[in-house]
Formats: structure tokens, C-alpha cells, sequence
């Protein structure tokens, strides 16, 4: 037990100390696959449609790209693209929405033509240079990509626990859902994480299937430390789900009208690293004397006040 505090206090101290810089922008990068059925090629559309509107206006930083009906070489060259526009500062996100396959030892993702695998995509994701990645698979059987995908620095989030679960998926209109309303935000900071649109999407999915009393055949997961097996819930010992409570999908409200003024990007990006920062102190708390974690989060709090007071002025 001893050494297990050990080792999550020097993994605090070095969280804390090595400040996290504030994203220069963040690549979108939205991808609907080959639907099959008239039904789901409407829904899929209409998702990535809808994605799209969102994320172009959510300010200058944001750079989004779209694929409808996608094939394996449009997908490719908009990767290749992004590689080549991003910098390690900027965030990437990648959401797949449509259909997957598993055959026990590859997870393909379905395309217009040539399907893709999930080695093959995690290779392209490799190239682009950003620090920090998501990447959100929709599809059934998404939970066999986790493996292939994840990566540190990298989130992956599936819709369903592993390749087995084949049935189609309603993940995606929640996640997406998660992204327009104001109550995913949980803790009130304008800002909805990849860990608040997680959970807020796996519940409503649970919710949907207990509405229509059916036996749920998807549950979802994440992996956001390139060394475990995926989770369905955040776990303080191994560290799961810190990256994505600290990364932030979209602003709204308030801080978004600040975010589009250059006068305030900076105590912006101020205000994005003191809640890192005292997200950081919250996770490892088991691993801090009281007084030493009442000590610093006493101070990022107040520090936090002032630039909140600055931004309201």
C-alpha cells in the first residue's frame, strides 16, 4: 500500500510541476462511414452534419474537417493533411461514426470500398504530431479497437466493451447530444470534457435501453493511459480517466463568447491549467498528506479566483 502511494505522490509532484500548456487550437476531425441500410446511412449523415455545424462555431482555434460516406483514401489524405497543419500544442480529436467489424484479431472500421483496421488507423494517428489525442469509436465491435489504438498522450473511447458486442450502436447520438447540452457540463466551468461527454453518453445509453426494456448489447469504455486494459469508470489507482477530465472537447456559454476575444485567450489558457491542476490534486488526494493537499489546492483555488474575476471584468 506504501508503495503504491509512493508511486502515485512522484506521479502527482511531476503532474503538477510540469505544467500542461494551453492548446494553441484543436483539429476535428469527424468521419462517417459506409452505412448499409437507407436508416442508418440518414442517422450517420445527419450526425456527422450536425458535428460539424457545432464544432465550426466554436471559435478560431477549431479546425474541422468532415467525411460523409467516407473512403479509405479520403480519410487518409485528411490525416495526411492534418500532420501537416498541426503542432505538437494543438489537440486532435477523431470520432468514427457507422459501422465495425471484429473477427477476434482485427477490428475494421467500415468504409466506402477498402475498410480500414485499427492498426492501420493508429498509424496514421502516430504521424500527426499533437501531444494530446482522442480518439472516439461509435461503431459496434469498437471495443476491439482499443488495444491497436491506445497510446500515452492518446485517449480512445469505444462504444462497446470489446469486438464481441456486434449489434449496432446507439453510443454516437448521445455523444454527440452530450456536446449541446449544458447539463453534461458537471462541474459548471463552460467547458464540456471528453470524460463529462463520456459518461453523460453511457448513461444515456443505458437509459435508452431500460426505456425500450431491452437487454443493453453495448456498453461503453475508455482507456486514456496507453498502459491498461479500458474502463468503464475512473480509477484513482491506475490513473484512469485524468486525461480525459482534462481535455476539453468544447467551451459554451460565457466562456465561449471569451474565447472568441483575443484580449482574453490568455487568462483563458490560465484558467484551463489551474483546473488541470486542481483536477490533478483531486485525483491523487489518497496520495497526499491533508495538509500538504489542503495547502495547494487552497492556493490554485484562489488563483483561480482571481483570473476568473479578471474575466468577468
Amino acid at each position: 500500500m506504501k508503495l503504491v502511494q509512493a508511486r502515485f505522490a512522484a506521479i502527482l509532484v511531476a503532474a503538477l510541476l510540469i505544467a500542461v500548456p494551453a492548446r494553441a487550437g484543436i483539429y476535428y476531425v469527424t468521419v462517417s462511414g459506409l452505412a448499409g441500410e437507407s436508416d442508418y446511412a440518414q442517422e450517420f449523415t445527419q450526425l456527422a452534419n450536425d458535428l460539424d455545424k457545432l464544432l465550426k462555431s466554436t471559435g478560431p482555434d477549431a479546425h474541422v474537417y468532415t467525411l460523409i460516406n467516407a473512403t479509405r483514401a479520403q480519410l487518409t489524405q485528411t490525416l495526411t493533411r492534418v500532420d501537416s497543419q498541426a503542432k505538437p500544442d494543438d489537440d486532435f480529436v477523431l470520432i468514427l461514426i457507422g459501422h465495425g467489424t471484429f473477427d477476434g484479431y482485427q477490428y475494421k472500421f467500415n468504409l466506402v470500398g477498402p475498410d480500414i483496421t485499427a492498426q492501420d488507423l493508429a498509424k496514421l494517428c502516430d504521424q500527426i504530431p499533437s501531444k494530446r489525442q482522442l480518439i472516439v469509436n461509435t461503431t459496434e465491435a469498437s471495443g476491439g479497437s482499443v488495444m491497436a489504438l491506445e497510446r500515452r498522450g492518446r485517449a480512445v473511447i469505444a462504444a462497446t466493451k470489446d469486438g464481441n458486442e456486434k449489434n449496432a450502436t446507439v453510443f454516437a447520438r448521445y455523444f454527440v447530444q452530450a456536446l449541446h447540452d449544458p447539463q453534461a457540463d458537471l462541474d459548471k466551468n463552460n467547458a464540456i470534457s471528453a470524460m463529462e461527454a463520456f459518461e453523460y453518453a453511457q448513461r444515456h445509453t443505458a437509459d435508452f435501453y431500460d426505456s425500450q426494456k431491452r437487454l443493453a448489447t453495448e456498453h461503453a469504455v475508455f482507456e486514456d493511459t496507453g498502459e491498461h486494459d479500458p474502463t468503464r469508470t475512473p480509477e484513482t489507482d491506475t490513473g484512469e480517466g485524468l486525461f480525459l477530465s482534462n481535455f476539453t472537447l468544447i467551451h459554451i456559454g460565457a466562456t465561449q463568447q471569451a474565447y472568441n476575444d483575443p484580449a482574453k485567450r490568455a487568462l483563458l489558457a490560465q484558467k484551463e491549467d489551474l483546473e488541470r491542476k486542481i483536477d490533478t490534486l483531486k485525483y491523487h488526494k489518497a496520495a497526499m498528506s491533508q495538509d500538504e493537499y489542503k495547502e495547494q489546492l487552497t492556493q490554485a483555488l484562489l488563483e483561480l479566483a482571481k483570473v476568473q474575476e479578471q474575466l468577468n471584468k
